[in-house]
Formats: C-alpha cells, sequence, structure tokens
C-alpha cells in the first residue's frame, strides 16, 4: 500500500529531544488533513534485564506529566551515533548502576504511532554485576521484582508506563 505523502510543514517547535510540527498530509485513498500535528522523536530502548533468579530490574520514577510515581523498566533515547545495544547498556548503568550482557532485541514499535513516530527498542538482557550507583535525579530505587509481583501489579494498576507494559506483557509477565 502507498504511504501518505506529506504536502506541507509548520514548524511549532524544535528542541533536541522533541519537535512539534504540523503537517499537511494526503492519504492513499485521496484524503487531505491540513493540520495533522507530528510529535518528532528520535529512537529509544527499553530494557527487560534479568537476573539468575529469573526476577526483573525496575526503576521507580516521578513523572511530571501523570502526576505519579511508578515502577518502570529502565528506558531512555539512542544518542546521535550510538547502536541500540550502546544505548540500552548506558541507560541500565545510568538507570540502574547495572551492567548488562546477552542482548536480544525482541521488537520495535510505535507506542504513540497516531501523533508520533517514536520507536521503542526492546532489549531482553541479563544483570551481570553492580557497577555504580543509579542516576538519583532521575530514579528514586531501584529493585528486583518476580513476574508474580509484576503480574499484580500490572493488575493493581500500579504500573500503567505503556513503554514499560508492552516488554512485561509480551515476556512473561
Amino acid at each position: 500500500m502507498k504511504a501518505p505523502q506529506r504536502l506541507g510543514r509548520t514548524v511549532v517547535y524544535e528542541s533536541p529531544w522533541v519537535n512539534l510540527y504540523v503537517d499537511e498530509v494526503q492519504f492513499p485513498n485521496g484524503r487531505v488533513i491540513e493540520r495533522h500535528h507530528l510529535l518528532d522523536f528520535g529512537p529509544s530502548v527499553v530494557a527487560f534485564v534479568e537476573n539468575g533468579a529469573g526476577q526483573v530490574l525496575m526503576v521507580r520514577v516521578c513523572r511530571y506529566t501523570t502526576g505519579r510515581t511508578e515502577w518502570e523498566l529502565p528506558a531512555g533515547g539512542v544518542e546521535p551515533g550510538e547502536s541500540v545495544e550502546e544505548a540500552v547498556r548506558r541507560e541500565v548503568l545510568e538507570e540502574t548502576g547495572y551492567e548488562i550482557a546477552g542482548y536480544e532485541h525482541v521488537c520495535a514499535y510505535y507506542p504513540m504511532n497516531g501523533i508520533a513516530n517514536k520507536v521503542a527498542h526492546v532489549i531482553r538482557c541479563r544483570a551481570t554485576e553492580r557497577a555504580a550507583d543509579f542516576d538519583r535525579d532521575e530514579v528514586s530505587d531501584v529493585r528486583w521484582f518476580s513476574k508474580d509481583e509484576i503480574r499484580h501489579m500490572i493488575e493493581a494498576r500500579e504500573i500503567t508506563d505503556g513503554v514499560a507494559l508492552v516488554p512485561l506483557l509480551l515476556l512473561g509477565c
């Protein structure tokens, strides 16, 4: 099937983290949307980190956008010139203090495909050693959870972050 075609673009905002555009778009069926808002992001990674006991490493993060502090999987953006594997290693080390190995690229998905081009690469890996402290400006706590504990937290709506929910549900939690 033919892809939608951008006919025009108005720049609303641009930064190193996110851009906001208003595009005029023509879809394959001929329909034209004159003001299609697009959030433009670079790629990101989300890490499903396990230990030898099958527990999953999670980080507790306060989110201004939702007004909540929740347990999430380590995640973040891929820097320019950085591979997905380099990005997931850096993000896990920054957010948890753990080194990782055994990378498996599980999938890539678009968490907000109606309004944003952000792609999230899900990487399954294992923790090797605690090499540093975590970034306390970004994360308030780091903890290992059993898959049963995570299932209970999902059912109780204690984990609501879509970027974390997709890998957790895909990988048996």
